[in-house]
């Protein structure tokens, strides 16, 4: 079995976190799956390679090994709805964002099964995250975290229309300091590409669930457009397309860090 999560210690209070980048399933599960299921359709693709850069800005990285079809890292354990009145992916998903089942007609998930699934790849990563919290607020007096995502431009399933280029989500700025999401969101409004903040996506569990900036901890997600740096029908990573979105978003990690400095230093000399 594979490790669950890998896990780099930074020296900085960014903590970026990327849980559907992973490629790996459960023990037999493929012989249960159908072939669009098997071809993982909704992976992060390429996520922990468009961040590589994350370790130079100090940056700790989580980040998992294990498919969102095995179980999805950003949904609480309990399965609420993210979005009510809405199409929901499920923590254990059955089918894929295009309507098509994930495993043959005859497999069905047990309780049993999805809590163990749970207990095995969900728990570990988030047991993992909230220590790396607690250890960046424990030596920073706050920490920022950046859930790090992307999707196909359009998911009808999901969505109307055509998703914007680069979508922060502060949880309507419940999960971040208004002026540390203005900061980041400047810099992809003055990029080439679109961007929005709060809009159809908000942040997911994570953001949502460890976003307290009353604790001293800020998040942002970031949901790309995967449009802007790989060929969406055959996921291949295309790098000098790539390259120009890592020139903006590695400048928007960097404005997340120094606005929050910033705010930290006058208030501690105030």
């Amino acid at each position: 079995m594979s490790a669950i999560f890998d896990f780099v210690d930074g020296a900085s209070p960014l903590l970026v976190s990327i849980p559907h980048d992973g490629r790996e399933l459960a023990p037999g599960m493929a012989a249960g799956m159908t072939a669009a299921g098997r071809a993982l359709p909704d992976t992060d693709w390429h996520v922990r390679r468009l961040y590589d850069f994350a370790e130079e800005l100090g940056a700790s990285v989580i980040a998992a090994n294990y498919s969102r079809y095995v179980v999805d890292l950003n949904r609480s354990a309990d399965d609420a709805a993210l979005y009510p009145g809405q199409v929901s992916t499920g923590l254990c998903p059955l089918e894929t964002f295009a309507g098509e089942p994930i495993y043959t007609g005859d497999v069905a998930l047990s309780d049993a099964e999805r809590r163990s699934r749970v207990e095995t790849y969900w728990r570990p990563y988030h047991d993992r995250l909230q220590q790396a919290l607690a250890r960046i607020i424990d030596r920073f007096g706050y920490a920022l975290l950046w859930d790090a995502h992307s999707i196909r431009a359009e998911v009808p399933l999901l969505f109307d229309g055509r998703l914007p280029d680069l979508n922060i989500g502060t949880n309507g700025g419940a999960s971040c300091r208004d002026s540390f999401a203005k900061a980041t969101g400047a810099v992809a409004a003055a990029s080439a590409f679109s961007s929005v903040i709060d809009g159809r996506f908000k942040g997911g569990f994570i953001t949502r669930q460890y976003g307290d900036p009353g604790r001293g901890v800020h998040a942002i997600q970031l949901e790309i457009a995967q449009r802007t740096y790989m060929d969406e029908g055959s996921f291949e990573y295309l790098p000098p397309v790539a390259e120009r979105l890592r020139a903006v978003i590695a400048p928007m990690l960097e404005a997340f860090l120094s606005s929050a400095a910033g705010a930290f230093r006058d208030r501690n000399s105030a």
